[in-house]
């Protein structure tokens, strides 16, 4: 069997901060761009990987959610709770210090874990959990 990740979605309240961050600050390529209305779907992706994305998505805009499970998804969105994602990094501390100096929210510096990798974690403009790791043999 041959499975691979295509994209990964992620919610987002503000598309102009979300495309600022994930292309400005982390150096993604726009892949989409597309509006509906006043929503709008960005799709960005690491240079270089044409084979994976991250879909940025306005929260809870399925039909099928109510407007109680909306108000939990805008709440938790508000906490940094909602959702999360783990990226990768030949160098983190190096990598670390270029956010840092950006201006993100810094959640967890650059640590080494107990289970063999070494991480850091920032919040995106929505609060989603950004973690970065650099495996210990890197």
């Amino acid at each position: 069997m041959d499975v691979t990740i295509h994209s990964s979605f992620l919610p987002h309240d503000d598309p102009d901060a979300a495309l600022a961050f994930y292309r400005d600050v982390l150096g993604f390529e726009v892949r989409l761009d597309v509006g509906y209305g006043d929503l709008r779907w960005i799709t960005v992706g690491p240079v270089g990987q044409p084979s994976t994305a991250i879909v940025l998505h306005p929260p809870a805009v399925d039909p099928g959610i109510t407007d109680q499970e909306r108000q939990t998804v805008r709440e938790m969105m508000a906490k940094g709770t909602f959702a999360g994602l783990n990226l990768a990094a030949a160098d983190l501390d190096e990598t670390f210090d270029r956010l840092q100096a950006s201006g993100v929210e810094v959640v967890q510096e650059p640590i080494d874990q107990p289970y063999g990798l070494r991480d850091c974690a920032i919040r995106d403009p929505a609060g989603n959990l950004i973690r970065i790791q650099q495996s210990r043999g890197a």
